[in-house]
């Protein structure tokens, strides 16, 4: 299929009525949601969701509703016209770019994304508070997968879950995509979509697309740029000593505490400070003690002022 140029949408009435008329059609849409500054594992969403829906749209918005005012939302990386750039190359390539300037903006005389980005900054809340909240922009409906947002990442990140299932129900409401792609490298993220669009009764079906790798293993993500050749080198030691513990799994050694220290090890020795390094159900997330069903291995790190997240699937 010929590469072209994708529509740009920045008007939430805009996106619906395009989704509409594409309905109206007989067409069935697929989104894929991104936060921008796209590389190959972004690609891979595309091209997943490409054979799942006749028409396709990706949205572009970094969402101030995830981070707390101590994150990085003000240095989130951030490259629009070259995201179109390389989105006009994918073959096939993508119908509507939706790139909406605020979705939390109801009408009010200040910006409020202008607010929140400097609420990242400036603020000295604490980090129960959103930079949305922080900034006080009139946003206090919440949506919020409970038990699962608790473990790994929302254990230290305890706004980010309810950030992203509030913004992704936004989105389907918006655009009201038949299909939508989640990448499996945020693993919980991705459990907890399909959790809450069953619960919620969306009519939407949510696939799950295998982690894309750099060449050397390191899991693709916008953050990586962040890192230096060195800090990079030493992030390695994520994947290699994920795929170490699953071949040790494979092999026979099922005991979770003698795995996840294997790799707790290899990460600390590589100069990281591990968030977390869990072994969990596939589906409920809880942590399990001796791997006799399926389950998934997930590991955050800070390598630097850079938080990483990798996780591989052990199926035995």
């Amino acid at each position: 299929m010929a590469a072209k140029q994708p529509e740009i949408i920045r008007d939430k009435d805009q996106m619906r009525r395009w989704s509409r008329a594409m309905r109206a059609q007989g067409k069935t849409i697929g989104l894929v949601p991104t936060m921008g500054y796209l590389h190959e594992g972004h690609f891979s969403l595309i091209r997943e969701a490409r054979t799942h829906a006749d028409v396709l749209a990706i949205s572009i918005y970094v969402n101030p509703g995830q981070f707390a005012p101590s994150e990085d939302l003000s240095t989130y990386p951030s490259d629009f016209h070259g995201d179109i750039r390389k989105l006009a190359q994918i073959p096939g390539g993508v119908d509507v770019v939706f790139n909406p300037h605020n979705l939390y903006d109801y009408g009010g005389s200040t910006d409020a994304s202008a607010r929140a980005r400097n609420g990242a900054v400036e603020s000295g809340c604490g980090e129960t508070v959103s930079c949305l909240e922080d900034k006080g922009v009139g946003h206090e409906t919440w949506v919020r997968v409970e038990r699962l947002e608790k473990g790994m990442c929302g254990r230290s990140r305890p706004v980010f879950f309810r950030g992203v299932t509030t913004v992704v129900s936004k989105l389907f409401n918006i655009v009201e995509p038949d299909v939508a792609v989640f990448g499996k490298k945020d693993y919980q993220q991705w459990r907890i979509i399909q959790r809450m669009v069953r619960d919620l009764d969306f009519s939407v079906r949510v696939i799950g697309s295998e982690i894309v790798r750099e060449h050397d293993g390191l899991a693709m993500s916008s953050r990586n740029v962040r890192l230096s050749p060195e800090e990079r080198e030493k992030a390695l030691s994520i994947s290699k000593s994920l795929s170490e513990a699953r071949s040790s799994a494979e092999k026979g050694q099922v005991n979770c505490k003698e795995l996840r220290d294997l790799v707790i090890q290899a990460i600390s020795e590589a100069g990281g400070r591990v968030d977390y390094a869990e072994i969990v159900d596939q589906e409920s997330l809880e942590s399990v003690e001796e791997i006799r069903r399926p389950v998934v291995f997930c590991v955050a790190a800070w390598f630097g002022k850079v938080r990483l997240i990798d996780n591989m699937e052990i199926n035995i």
